[in-house]
């Protein structure tokens, strides 16, 4: 008999960046277990090809194409995800962008405003955006929930040339241990997942160059790179009752590579 928790049939989720990568493999994995979920990204195609995916795995499902950088339309988005599902009990907020390796190139001293605005506005005021609609949505209804922003090893290991990403990554955290303690008297649990290295569309194009494979991949001890799949595990854990007491942490993700 399965582990009852477990069973997300009665829950509801968003995942921000859910049509590829991380956000598709977390969603996938929640919708097999049960829970109905709403996805947003920007790709109107890879949305309808992620909302179909989902819909197929017999749950409630949309995809929302959505600027998290906005405040205005990540607070309609939000109520038009509640208006679909009916609540939300759990809330990843999992969108984001990488560097420009262009714009980066010349390193930090010559990085123009334009570029770490571009990173901070998705990845850290975005962040925010969307774990505030939550939170209040949350509190409002006086059932609890589930908060979880994808972070990066980018926070606790240097990355030359990527200070801006970096920054929203480490920032991201504080403020999921911050709503941790502050909204754990509503009995809202809020946790980080810090992704290795792992492929996606994101990360595609280092991932695949000879000389970056070279150097890197021996380094994880896990003998490979990560896939979406991996995050199917703690995306399950925490939407479902589990982990109902478990908050304020952060979840590395990596095959063990920060380790080696």
């Amino acid at each position: 008999m399965a582990y009852a928790p477990f069973d997300l049939s009665s829950k509801k989720v968003l995942i921000t960046g859910g049509n590829s990568g991380i956000g598709l493999g977390m969603a996938e994995a929640v919708a097999d277990a049960g829970a109905d979920v709403v996805i947003w990204g920007t790709n109107a195609e890879k949305l309808a090809d992620a909302e179909a995916n989902l819909k197929g795995r017999g749950v409630k499902a949309k995809g929302m194409q959505v600027n998290v950088a906005s405040e205005a339309d990540t607070a309609q988005k939000f109520a038009e995800t509640v208006s679909f599902l009916g609540h939300v009990d759990a809330c990843f907020a999992n969108a984001g962008v990488s560097s420009n390796r262009r714009a980066t190139k010349d390193g930090f001293a010559a990085m123009s405003f334009e570029e770490w605005r571009r990173v901070l506005d998705v990845n850290l005021d975005g962040v925010f955006f969307t774990l505030r609609a939550a939170a209040k949505h949350m509190v409002a209804r006086g059932q609890g929930g589930s908060l979880a922003v994808t972070s990066s090893l980018a926070a606790i290991m240097g990355q030359a040339r990527g200070e801006h990403y970096g920054a929203t990554k480490g920032a991201v955290i504080s403020v999921s241990r911050a709503l941790a303690v502050e909204y754990g008297r509503h009995g809202i649990r809020s946790n980080a997942i810090l992704p290795g290295w792992i492929e996606s569309p994101m990360t595609h194009n280092t991932l695949a160059w000879d000389r970056f494979q070279e150097a890197v991949l021996p380094r994880v001890p896990a003998g490979r790179w990560g896939e979406k799949e991996d995050f199917g595990g703690i995306a399950v854990y925490l939407v479902s009752d589990a982990s109902r007491y478990h908050s304020g942490d952060t979840f590395v993700i990596d095959g063990a590579y920060s380790l080696f």
